[in-house]
Parts: C-alpha cells; sequence; structure tokens
C-alpha cells in the first residue's frame, strides 16, 4: 500500500486509496490501450471473467450470479426498478441506511410502494425492531451489513432468517463490509447483494460487484438491457431479444474495463491472505484504537460487542469540534472522517500500531 509511506490513512469507509497492485494494472492497462487500441480486448475481458470467478468465491457464490455495477446505487436500482412491485406493497429498512440504501426505495411511492424506515433504539435487538415493521405485504428488507457511521455490523443470517420467514427477501448493501470481513451469501441466504469496489476492496470507484441469487433471476425485469444482455453478444446482426441466464444480462453495454482490471488487482492482493485472516487483524487494530481512544479522554460510540464490531469506529471528544480535530489530523498526515456527529476511523488490515499512535498525537 503506497499510501502507507506517507499518511496514516484511517478512512476506508469513505473512498479508500489504491493498491499497490491496482496501482500498477492501472498503468499497464493505460499503457496497452494507448499504444495498442484495442488490440488486446480478448484479453482484458478474459480478465474480467476471472475477476467475477474471485468475486463469487469471495462471498460463497456461483459466477453465474456476479454481475458488474458502477457502484451499489445501481445495483439496489436493479432490484427496486426490477422487482414486481404491486401497490400496497412495502420494503423495510433502517433510517440510518446511507442515502444509497433509501432513495431507490423513496422513489418507489410513486408505484404506490411504502417505504418503512425503522429508527433503532439502542439497547434493544434490532431484529425484533425490524420484525416490527413488516406486514404480509412487506416484499423486502433492505440493510447494510454495517452501518456506515458507527459502524454496527449486523448478523446477516438473522437478517435472512427473519426476511424468508415473513416471506420478503434479503437485500445485502455490503460496501462496509466485502474486503473487511467474510460472508458466505449462499448459507446464509442472502438473496441480492451490491457493493462498490472503492472501500474495503481497495479498488477504484465506479467498479462494482452485484449478487443476484440465480432463482431469481427471471423474478426481476431487466434493467439497462443492451447487446451485452443477450446471449449472442457479438452477433450484432442478429436483433433478438434472449437473455442470458446469467447475471451478465443486467451488465448491458460495454464494461468499465480500466475500473474492473484496477479492481481484480486489489481482490487478487485481498485473496492472498485470507477474509477470516483480514477481518481479525481489522478487528483487533480497532480495540488497540478503542483503547488508546480512552485513553486521552475518548467516548466510543460504536458498539464493540464481538458479534457486533467491524472496521469502524466512531468516537467522540468532549468539548471538542469533530471538524476541526479533522482538519488538524489532516495537516499531521492522518486521514479520518466525521460522521454521525463525531469522528470516525476506519483501518484496513495493512494499518498497524505506528498509524494509531500518530492519530492519538494529532488528536492530543
Amino acid at each position: 500500500m503506497p499510501v502507507a509511506s506517507r499518511l496514516a490513512y484511517l478512512d476506508h469507509a469513505a473512498v479508500a486509496p489504491l493498491s499497490g497492485p491496482a496501482w500498477q494494472a492501472l498503468s499497464r492497462w493505460c499503457e496497452d490501450a494507448t499504444t495498442n487500441g484495442a488490440c488486446d480486448y480478448r484479453r482484458w475481458m478474459d480478465q474480467i471473467e476471472q475477476l467475477r470467478t474471485l468475486l463469487a468465491g469471495m462471498i460463497g457464490a456461483q459466477r453465474e450470479e456476479i454481475a458488474f455495477v458502477g457502484n451499489t446505487t445501481a445495483g439496489v436500482n436493479i432490484v427496486a426498478e426490477g422487482f414486481p412491485w404491486h401497490p400496497g406493497d412495502n420494503v423495510v429498512i433502517r433510517a440510518d441506511e446511507f442515502p444509497t440504501n433509501q432513495y431507490p426505495w423513496l422513489n418507489l411511492a410513486q408505484r404506490g410502494v411504502e417505504t418503512r424506515r425503522v429508527v433503532c433504539r439502542p439497547g434493544e435487538s434490532e431484529i425484533d425492531q425490524l420484525a416490527a415493521a413488516c406486514d404480509s405485504k412487506t416484499r423486502i428488507i433492505s440493510v447494510s451489513w454495517v452501518t456506515f457511521t458507527d459502524g454496527w455490523r449486523h448478523d446477516v443470517a438473522s437478517l435472512a432468517e427473519l426476511a424468508h420467514k415473513r416471506g420478503a427477501l434479503l437485500f445485502l448493501d455490503a460496501i462496509q463490509g466485502l474486503g473487511a470481513f467474510p460472508i458466505d451469501v449462499t448459507a446464509s441466504g442472502v438473496d441480492f447483494l451490491a457493493a462498490d469496489g472503492h472501500k474495503w476492496l481497495l479498488g477504484p470507484e465506479g467498479a462494482g460487484v452485484f449478487y443476484i441469487r440465480r432463482e431469481h433471476l427471471d423474478r426481476l425485469r431487466p434493467m439497462g438491457v443492451g447487446w451485452n444482455s443477450v446471449v449472442h453478444e457479438h452477433d450484432f446482426n442478429r436483433i433478438e431479444l434472449v437473455l442470458k441466464p446469467s447475471a451478465v444480462r443486467y451488465e448491458g453495454g460495454s464494461p468499465n474495463t480500466i475500473g474492473l482490471t484496477g479492481l481484480a488487482a486489489s481482490c487478487r492482493l485481498l485473496s492472498r491472505f485470507g477474509q477470516q485472516a483480514i477481518g481479525q487483524r481489522i478487528e483487533e487494530l480497532t480495540e488497540f484504537a478503542c483503547q488508546r481512544l480512552r485513553s486521552i479522554g475518548a467516548v466510543i460510540r460504536s458498539d464493540r460487542s464481538p458479534q457486533h464490531r467491524s472496521g469502524i469506529v466512531l468516537f467522540d471528544l468532549p468539548g471538542r469540534d469533530p471538524q476541526a480535530l479533522r482538519t488538524r489530523c489532516r495537516q499531521q498526515g492522518v486521514v479520518l472522517s466525521c460522521r454521525g456527529g463525531g469522528l470516525r476511523i476506519s483501518p484496513h488490515a495493512y494499518n498497524n500500531q505506528e498509524d494509531i499512535q500518530r492519530l492519538i498525537e494529532a488528536l492530543s
């Protein structure tokens, strides 16, 4: 991670720095595209298909269940706009979801679909609170695996069990967990998942992943249909709408070749270590950070119980302005964010205790 030579970069929940392998892969692609045009297009596509297989393995899916999207929002909209809604149906979400996981559902109001935004009360089971908002008209429960403000990590299997018991499906916004922690969408029962690659996957913006359980392929009306959606994608003279029997039908047109090339390089790097080891390292580092932050009077607002902690730590320094502290940290080479009225750090597995010490010194 070249950024580590300059900065204590503790802001992967915002936009992560590119990995060294991604930078090298992007540089090679630019040189190739500049000097050779599209002569190596087939090789580029082969690399993208290798990424499809890699991501499928990372989340416990089949490669036919993986589509590439421009961002998490695009993945949410594939489901929101493609689902066979009826007037009176509803979607259940948390009220504190990132806007990506709110606006596409709220936009369905004009089709008679209600979005129920649940304000989860601290100290009470979030599963029970979400369950209380469901009824016989609930079609989808859409929740972030990890909340973007305080880093609450949901029990994905419990969410899926809740949805399926109510006759609904589970959509998981995985952007704050994918790349940091292991997940098995098949075993846990996730129906749909979306995540961009520019956070914990250490890739460039504009290159993300969408998962759809195979059994739901024909349930959604395909959105953004194009030449790449059909089985005869390279026969441009044959106009016949025969959709691919895989999630690729949602990709429509030309892929973001350069973005996916960079994402592939970072995913290969992460796969060398494994999600279990990466997740364990992130938990250890954030626990160390919480310990050091408390030593200077910080109040940790994130739930740090083993079942809910993540790579995100939200904290306050009473009596001090978060924005001013963020600016001071940035001036001293420490990168973090302001969220939820406090300060938020989100270190990755490559960070170390020296980075945390730089944070403490900047705050002190």
